[in-house]
């Protein structure tokens, strides 16, 4: 198809170049495909901030959104998914492999295709990442009233399915002009770059709409190298900081994902702790943020915590929490450091003001470099700083030892084992699989593990969503690394469950050559909740297939790797972790996506660290263990308001 030809001037016949006439969808496109962000080295070159549109096409986008995203197919890709809500997953996960420097558009048609997009749209803004979601939606004009797929509200005739995205976005549009792209769009754009800002942004895009034309600024098109927003400290914030920081003897730093997304932040967030001697614990999303062997890195800090940073952060008397949300499972639901001055670094008030933090809203790298230079020579009491190190060394060797246990010879293994195997199977020095490798993965028992014993030699090596704890993310969000980050090995780890749950994605990655090793665990069912369940006085019901409700052929005996077989991949199952390392060293060298899988225990986790998390348990019940469960739920919440705590989780 040609490109639109630019208006000419009616007296001279020549080209005017003031405007030029493109359908709504045409714009939209056009635009998206313009916008260009400075290289990641800070060289001169620029590459596109859309690295791509998933799409699922519809009768609500493919004739408007998806004429437009194959006339501009050499500048925007266009990637087709096999579930929208998975190509959403694989979208996000591609910002977050690129710290939200570059991220991905996705569309849908109208109804369940749009509605698929909420479960991500909701994780997205959790997170704090960036993806532009374009559903498509119904007829402005309702001629054609109702049409296939149209919720029908009783009370309010401008309501569609779309307007369930109002709540899960950080900025939402309806467009029912063309004209309205040349303000939505840079408004979008604002959202998507500016880090107080950064979540889902939504144009509901209704599909007459989209094929109506208009004549635009030229000037609306033309390459722009897009401004990433985060702001300087004020000095009244940084002074406040600043007095509460200096009188501590026993600080230590949570760093969050903030720690990673703010551009250099890494290296100021180490000299930092270096130069005053402070102990680092990592949330979640923060892990990787210092490699795991330095000296000052005490581990996983929270609920899936390490020994070393929950204790130092119960002892702490000022808690500098470094772009973190502060979630229960961070803060221990409000119980780990209680006893602390807390200061809160965020670029957004809304995250640094949690906890009755003294707040210095601004971008992580430059707050800590302000802070640095005023607080000069300043350290942490020496002792603070050396029983830090030591109690960071002895967890080190915990992760070794957990992960490098001889198999139980009658029993299965379980995910410390399996993640021993994944790491020592890389080529060269433990310390080498730790830098090369991400390991992805969201829900279930085994962002527990991992949060407490994954070795992340670097930013990025991480990738666990945690916010949302959404299962099915990750395979699809093993995709979406893989294509930030081509040259890098992405390992998904997945128990049976979210497997079960989202696995479509796997036909995806072998469509577009985008490799990925899966490691299945199987449990035979929802182990973590399992646990919980007990956990909190309840009978073991409806989480493992033994105590699920059944029919005459029992529960299915599920072949995973046959599964994936069937899906292009490559697949095979194994019997013990020294298959499992063989089979991974296998899958390394392989040409496409590999499944393996083994089969592992559902009952047992690592003992090591945790904390206490806040799950309600039922006041009245006739089950004896509930009501024991529940005494000590009381006497958790009693210690809350003094300070008290317990380094064990519930599950």
């Amino acid at each position: 198809m040609n490109e639109p030809a630019l208006h000419e001037d009616a007296a001279s016949g020549q080209a005017a170049g003031s405007t030029v006439r493109l359908t709504a969808a045409q714009a939209l496109v056009r635009y998206l495909a313009a916008q260009r962000v400075a290289a990641a080295d800070g060289g001169a070159r620029s590459e596109p901030l859309f690295g791509g549109v998933f799409a699922i096409f519809g009768h609500g986008n493919v004739a408007g959104i998806g004429e437009a995203l194959y006339q501009y197919r050499h500048e925007l890709p266009t990637y087709r998914a096999h579930n929208e809500q998975a190509m959403a997953h694989s979208a996000i996960a591609y910002a977050k492999a690129h710290f939200r420097r570059r991220m991905m558009a996705v569309t849908t048609s109208i109804g369940p295709g749009a509605t698929n997009l909420v479960t991500a749209a909701a994780l997205a803004h959790v997170n704090r990442l960036p993806v532009l979601l374009l559903p498509g939606d119904v007829f402005v004009s309702r001629a054609p009233d109702p049409v296939l797929q149209q919720i029908e509200d009783f009370h309010d005739g401008g309501v569609s399915a779309n307007d369930t995205f109002k709540p899960v976005s950080r900025y939402f549009d309806r467009i029912v002009h063309p004209a309205q792209l040349l303000s939505a769009l840079p408004r979008a754009l604002r959202v998507l770059t500016d880090a107080a800002l950064c979540g889902p942004v939504t144009l509901a895009m209704p599909q007459d709409v989209q094929a109506m034309a208009y004549d635009y600024p030229s000037e609306f098109f033309e390459p722009r190298v897009v401004t990433f927003h985060a702001s300087a400290p004020v000095d009244e914030e940084l002074e406040a900081a600043l007095a509460r920081l200096t009188r501590a003897k026993q600080p230590m730093i949570v760093a969050g994902g903030g720690a990673l997304y703010s551009r250099g932040a890494t290296d100021a967030l180490r000299a930092f702790a270096e130069k005053h001697g402070i102990p680092v614990g990592e949330t979640q999303a923060g892990k990787g943020a210092l490699p795991w062997d330095h000296p000052l890195n005490a581990g996983a800090i929270g609920v899936t915590g390490s020994s070393a940073a929950n204790a130092l952060a119960h002892e702490a008397d000022c808690v500098l929490a470094v772009g973190t949300r502060l979630q229960d499972f961070t803060t221990g639901s409000n119980t780990l450091f209680t006893q602390a001055d807390l200061i809160g670094i965020n670029a957004n008030a809304f995250d640094g003001l949690k906890a009755r933090a003294q707040t210095v809203q601004a971008d992580a790298r430059r707050a800590l470099d302000a802070l640095g230079m005023r607080l000069a020579d300043w350290k942490a009491n020496a002792e603070w700083t050396s029983r830090a190190k030591s109690l960071a060394n002895e967890w080190r060797d915990t992760v070794t030892t957990r992960t490098n246990a001889p198999q139980q010879a009658n029993g299965l293994p379980y995910d410390a084992d399996v993640i021993g195997a994944v790491q020592r199977s890389a080529e060269g020095a433990l310390a080498q699989s730790a830098v090369d490798d991400i390991v992805v993965c969201a829900a279930g028992t085994l962002p527990a593990e991992l949060h407490k014993l994954w070795r992340a030699g670097r930013p990025g090596a991480y990738h666990v969503e945690y916010g949302y704890s959404c299962m099915g993310y990750e395979i699809a969000g093993g995709l979406g690394a893989k294509l930030a980050r081509p040259e890098r090995e992405v390992i998904v780890m997945v128990g049976d469950g979210s497997y079960l749950m989202m696995n479509s994605e796997i036909a995806t990655s072998v469509m577009l050559g985008a490799k990925l090793i899966i490691v299945v665990l199987d449990n035979r069912g929802y182990g973590c909740i399992n646990r919980l369940q007990q956990a909190c006085g309840g009978a073991p019901f409806n989480n493992m297939f033994d105590d699920c409700t059944q029919g005459p052929l029992g529960a299915p005996a599920i072949d995973f790797a046959a599964h994936a077989r069937s899906l292009g991949a490559l697949g095979e199952h194994v019997a013990n972790v020294a298959e499992l390392e063989a089979a991974m060293k296998r899958a390394r060298a392989a040409d496409r996506t590999c499944v393996v899988v083994i089969d592992t225990d559902g009952a047992r986790t690592t003992d090591d660290g945790g904390w206490w998390w806040e799950v309600a348990v039922p006041e009245v019940s006739a089950r004896e263990a509930v009501r024991t469960a529940r005494e000590a739920y009381d006497k958790q919440v009693a210690q809350r308001s003094t300070g008290g705590g317990d380094q064990k989780d519930n599950g």
